[in-house]
């Protein structure tokens, strides 16, 4: 193992991606499954999404599934990859952050993004616009003051207040600037677009205010990465969520996963097609090894100090097990 990888937490992000022939609940107690075996290997946290009225995701309520998975664990770290701060009142996440925090002490993250709702329809049934995305800056910075009381308006978050629970922000681009100035660890991917990547970390870190937060520059690269024993079979784990993407691109919706040889059989159009071999271009994939030599480039590259594996794929155990090759490649210790 390199000194790279050595020096690198690794970690988990779960969207409870819905599966063809399985609903929302049977994803989100996979999702807790997950976690436990993650918490097993000795992976340093996983956290949970946000999505609405997605027909191939589960993950709605972040902060209700980070609470599951802290009840059904013990010592990973849980959090929210992330709650989309424009989608709620700051005061509510507070609170609720505040709650997690009291239950599970010390073990609990608070992830969060600027997305608002996918669609038109969703954005409405939110009661939110694409411009409330605009004011994300803001929206982070009246979070924060909940958990430091100093509220102008003279209420008080309970139990949030002063409880130190740690604020990352999501960003592919913007939100790193919006993360330096405010002093907070950032979260970016994805791994494809390395330069792209390279050049918002440069500035991340070019622009960073020390806080009480945080007094240095963190980063947490996420991305797909796939482990198994020859690199077809790691090319096949990333098929479903490939079409996925390509049919949401021409569809308007994202659907549920399908098997990898069901996808294979699929007529697609030269549309779809190209989508589709795009989405499987650039991973992380392979055998241990070649996985390896990937992963050290990619930290050398970034200077980051954690990687976030965001992989979803149709077959649940061939995903835990890429988990389990990943955590032989970074040489994690066990909770056991």
């Amino acid at each position: 193992m390199s000194s790279a990888i050595a020096s690198t937490r690794f970690s988990i992000l779960d969207r409870s991606r819905i599966r063809e022939g399985s609903g929302g609940p049977r994803a989100l107690r996979d999702t807790v499954r997950l976690a436990q075996e993650a918490e097993r290997l000795g992976y340093h946290r996983i956290w949970v999404a946000e999505h609405h009225g997605v027909p191939g995701v589960a993950g709605s309520a972040p902060t209700v599934l980070a609470a599951a998975i802290a009840a059904a664990t013990r010592t990973i770290r849980v959090g929210t990859g992330g709650v989309m701060l424009p989608n709620h009142q700051p005061l509510v996440v507070a609170e609720q952050f505040g709650v997690l925090e009291s239950l599970f002490p010390g073990r609990v993250d608070m992830g969060l993004g600027r997305s608002v709702g996918f669609t038109g329809g969703v954005r409405r049934a939110l009661g939110r616009d694409k411009d409330d995305a605009d004011d994300f800056a803001g929206q982070l910075a009246e979070l924060l003051g909940w958990f430091e009381g100093t509220s102008p308006t003279g209420v008080h978050a309970r139990p949030a207040e002063g409880l130190r629970v740690p604020p990352y922000v999501l960003a592919t681009g913007e939100g790193a600037t919006i993360a330096a100035e405010a002093g907070l660890p950032l979260v970016i991917g994805d791994l494809r677009g390395r330069e792209k990547l390279l050049h918002a970390i440069e500035r991340y870190r070019g622009a960073f205010r020390p806080s009480g937060w945080a007094e240095e520059p963190y980063v947490v690269a996420a991305g797909t990465v796939a482990v198994a024993a020859t690199p077809e079979l790691a090319r096949r784990l990333l098929i479903p969520e490939a079409w996925a993407i390509a049919y949401a691109s021409t569809h308007g919706t994202f659907p549920p996963l399908a098997p990898a040889e069901e996808v294979e059989r699929r007529t697609m159009s030269p549309k779809e097609r190209d989508l589709y071999e795009s989405a499987l271009r650039g991973h992380i994939h392979g055998t241990e090894e070649q996985v390896a030599d990937e992963l050290e480039v990619v930290i050398k590259e970034t200077g980051a100090q954690e990687i976030m594996v965001t992989t979803s794929t149709y077959d649940q155990e061939a995903l835990i097990a890429s988990h389990r090759g990943l955590a032989r490649i970074a040489g994690l210790t066990s909770n056991r």
